[in-house]
């Protein structure tokens, strides 16, 4: 608790995604023993850009919106990460999603930096036509600043391929000539790659077999509950339900569903496109969404969005396994609850990086001009996964942390690794 001037008790400021990076960074540096210098080096974005965006709507009428993009760290190479259209996004939150990235490619050994960027809007408010016009306006904002050699975005929250290639389509009209490597996330027949819309959510998958074996749990007959039903979340239901574990309870923004004998990830999907939500799915039971997040299972997979494990309802968590889909969907504060309660939390950086591990591939075959087949991307995506999951056990029990702390420590090595080898630039 805090006081006013007056002496009025008032409550502490809830934490946000970046008090979080933050935290875990200046952990990280303490058991790495870098000095204060390099700590803020590490800590402060190198480039921010934070744009107007007018944008003339259907009716004729004119509003204008915020969008930002930030590159936090560019010592591995360029840098990397999603565009995300949201009610409530803003500078700090994208700082925070900037310098998660940066550690979640150096954590899977990706050549490339982190950054994030977003525009504050709801696209569930706005025709096809006005969202290519805000797309196609950010990017000539921070087309100074983007490119296949300095910056390339991907879709995140709110876009999807198609808003990708419209910015991959401006993009190069402003250069004169096509530039596929410009973004990733693309349709397959403007260069995307074969398994990049599915390799987020089969990352996910790969590393919470690992993380139900090492718990001594098989998968085949294991239970897991599935908090969001986007991109992610959807994905992770149908990976998990092929390899035999059986998915009691999903939720989505509107509410959730369960079966106790597990749901069909077909009808649910079924359902899902034909009202957008899976309230209501056949063969379904309805249940309190924040409830699914404290049901009795072997795993959780939080899908959604930042912040929903807290302080208040960590300590019901009753899986024992928490394998973090979304990015920074557990906070500090729960974190050390789950971890005393001996839950094995696997940290975003590693348990979501299916995404940007698939956008290298498919920036590397851009670059090439040269496709793969889709079991070429899944078996490379496996074994990338597969291998940083082995490597940050290791580092984990090595240095007595947790996986969150093992692979922060691990990132930020090598992050400060290259910047040192590099110098410091007069």
């Amino acid at each position: 608790m805090t006081t006013t001037p007056t002496g009025a008790a008032t409550a502490p400021a809830p934490r946000s995604p970046l008090d979080d990076a933050q935290a875990q960074l200046a952990a990280a540096v303490a058991t790495l023993g870098y000095d204060e210098g390099l700590h803020q080096l590490l800590a402060t974005p190198r480039r921010e850009m934070a744009v107007a965006i007018p944008l003339r709507r259907d009716s004729g009428e004119v509003e204008v919106l915020r969008g930002y993009r930030v590159q936090h760290n560019l010592s591995r190479g360029p840098a990397k990460g999603g565009v995300r259209f949201a009610p409530h996004v803003e500078l700090d939150e994208v700082r925070a999603l900037a310098m998660w990235m940066t550690w979640k490619c150096a954590l899977l050994d990706v050549p490339y930096g982190g950054a994030k960027g977003g525009v504050s809007i709801d696209p569930r408010q706005y025709s096809a036509g006005e969202l290519e016009r805000v797309i196609r306006r950010y990017t000539s904002e921070i087309l100074p600043i983007i490119g296949p050699d300095q910056d390339i975005p991907a879709p995140d929250v709110g876009t999807d391929e198609r808003m990708m290639a419209w910015m991959m389509d401006t993009y190069s009209t402003s250069r004169g000539h096509t530039t596929l490597g410009v973004v990733t996330g693309k349709p397959v027949a403007l260069g995307g790659s074969l398994g990049r819309a599915s390799a987020t959510s089969a990352g996910v998958v790969h590393v919470a077999l690992a993380a139900l074996r090492h718990r001594g749990i098989k998968p085949e007959g294991a239970t897991a509950v599935v908090q969001g039903f986007g991109k992610v979340g959807a994905g992770a239901v149908e990976f998990l339900a092929e390899a035999g574990v059986k998915v009691v309870a999903v939720s989505d923004q509107y509410g959730a569903v369960h079966n106790a004998n597990g749901l069909d990830y077909d009808s649910l999907l079924a359902h899902m496109k034909e009202t957008g939500s899976v309230v209501d799915a056949p063969d379904t039971e309805p249940m309190d969404a924040a409830a699914v997040l404290t049901m009795d299972v072997d795993l959780l997979v939080p899908a959604a969005v930042e912040g929903v494990l807290t302080e208040e309802n960590a300590g019901d968590v009753t899986a024992r396994i928490v394998v973090e889909g979304a990015n920074g969907p557990t906070t500090s504060a729960a974190d050390r609850i789950l971890t005393e309660n001996d839950v094995l939390v696997v940290p975003d950086i590693l348990a979501n990086a299916g995404g940007v591990v698939v956008s290298y591939f498919e920036w590397a075959q851009a670059n090439q001009a040269y496709w793969w087949s889709r079991q070429e991307v899944d078996e490379r995506l496996e074994k990338r996964m597969v291998t940083a999951w082995d490597a940050l056990l290791e580092a984990s029990q090595k240095r007595g942390l947790t996986l969150r702390e093992a692979a922060t420590v691990t990132a930020v090595e090598r992050v400060a690794d290259a910047h040192l080898l590099r110098g410091l630039y007069p």
